[in-house]
């Protein structure tokens, strides 16, 4: 029998998940369409968190080496794949890490992009002791992309109006990135552009 979802968009940090898997909020299309307008990614891209495919879309117009994979079946990409535990490389790993193990995920990134890795966190994601002794002081990103735009999640096949009240921001680690880390806002326009 297939689990309800709650239909009210989610923007707070408490978020309730749908019963078939821990955070299922698939990523509107503009926010990784602002990703790639400003970042470069050379190589293949592995996005780990795949979902039902809402960021790989976008994704395969910068090319078509894009591989997805989801801890749960969600009808997109390989099922199956604990990416936190996994060993698998990639040129590059682009994602939105389920909420509730985004740390897992840096440390599972880091370890596995040969490249870049570019996560969607929380732009308070920057706080806390534990995040600056074990992430930020070790392995700084080298850019904090905010949006000036807020991001609103919902569950999938949910309506989707009103507007979040959550800071986002994609996180840049490039490999070859030396110095301190840049922040950065991207323009606004962007939702329009792509919605």
């Amino acid at each position: 029998m297939k689990s309800s979802i709650l239909l009210s968009p989610q923007p707070t940090t408490k978020r309730i998940a749908d019963l078939d898997g821990p955070d299922f909020y698939p990523t509107p299309k503009w926010a990784t369409h602002a990703l790639i307008e400003h970042e470069k990614f050379e190589g293949e891209i592995w996005e780990s968190a795949c979902g039902n495919g809402a960021m790989s879309d976008v994704l395969l117009n910068i090319t078509p080496n894009v591989k997805s994979s989801d801890l749960y079946d969600r009808g997109y990409g390989e099922a199956g794949i604990d990416f936190i535990n996994s060993t698998t490389q990639s040129d590059n790993i682009i994602t939105n890490p389920p909420f509730h193990s985004a740390e897992e995920f840096v440390h599972s990134a880091n370890k596995n992009a040969r490249k870049k890795f570019a996560l969607l966190l929380r732009l308070a994601f920057l706080e806390g002791g534990k995040r600056q002794n074990t992430i930020f002081s070790k392995f700084p990103p080298s850019s904090v992309w905010i949006f000036s735009e807020r991001i609103t999640f919902y569950p999938h096949n949910s309506v989707v109006k009103g507007s979040g009240t959550t800071a986002y921001a994609w996180f840049v680690w490039d490999k070859d990135h030396v110095g301190d880390s840049n922040i950065k806002w991207f323009p606004t326009g962007i939702k329009k552009k792509y919605s």
